[in-house]
């Protein structure tokens, strides 16, 4: 009988564990702002937002890796497409 219990409450440890794990590792990265005093550390872009066709300046955001492999996405603010001289 106690070995029963023993072997219970291993099995219910080790499932914590695996629901502890995965969770960490499905949390999306949390949105870094840009500031032009920052020199990040860009080793792989994967992808970025689209410049949406305004005469404004709007957020975008770079979805990118850093040399250690860590993803990271970072929020700047851009002059959209939609501005003409004339």
């Amino acid at each position: 009988m106690k070995a029963l219990l023993i072997l219970a409450l291993i099995g219910s440890s080790g499932i914590a564990l695996a629901d502890e794990t995965t969770t960490a590792a499905t949390q999306k990265p949390v949105v870094e702002p840009y500031d032009y005093s920052q020199h990040p550390d860009i080793a792989h872009v994967i992808s970025n937002s689209a410049i949406p066709n305004v005469c404004a300046v709007v957020p975008a955001r770079l979805t990118y890796e850093d040399s250690q492999g860590k993803r990271h996405i970072m929020e700047y603010h851009v002059m959209g497409n939609g501005c003409t001289n004339s």
